[in-house]
């Protein structure tokens, strides 16, 4: 079982920059490959980026390749999401996932892929 919880989202205008964090309990969370995804208003929920267990194979949705940068620290259980360069278009609720990966270079872009969920953090920016 994994709980996730995801931070330091808020309202930041236009150009500016937000670092997400997910803080993972449970003692597998090295094990696991995580993402992130966002759900803007009267939309569904997209994929944003994903990273393996081992930190070293990363992908993103094109809307963000170049301005966000997906890391974790599995040392202090957490995923963090930079991003940069924001636009008032990647206004949504940003959520973390995770899944246990029986290898470790392996990620997931599809929401049925990943077994657990936070509760999602706001992410605003205003034009």
């Amino acid at each position: 079982q994994v709980q996730l919880l995801e931070s330091g989202g808020g309202l930041v205008q236009a150009g500016g920059s937000l670092r997400l964090s997910c803080a993972a309990s449970g003692r597998t969370f090295s094990s696991c490959a995580m993402g992130w995804f966002r759900q803007a208003p009267g939309k569904e929920r997209e994929f944003v980026a994903a990273i393996s267990w081992s930190g070293g194979n990363t992908d993103y949705t094109d809307s963000v390749n170049g301005r966000f940068i997906i890391s974790r620290d599995n040392a202090k259980n957490t995923v963090y999401l930079q991003m940069n360069s924001l636009k008032p278009e990647d206004t949504a609720v940003y959520y973390c996932a995770a899944r246990y990966a029986p290898i470790s270079s392996w990620i997931y872009r599809t929401q049925v892929e990943y077994a657990y969920w936070g509760q999602g953090t706001q992410v605003t920016v205003s034009s």
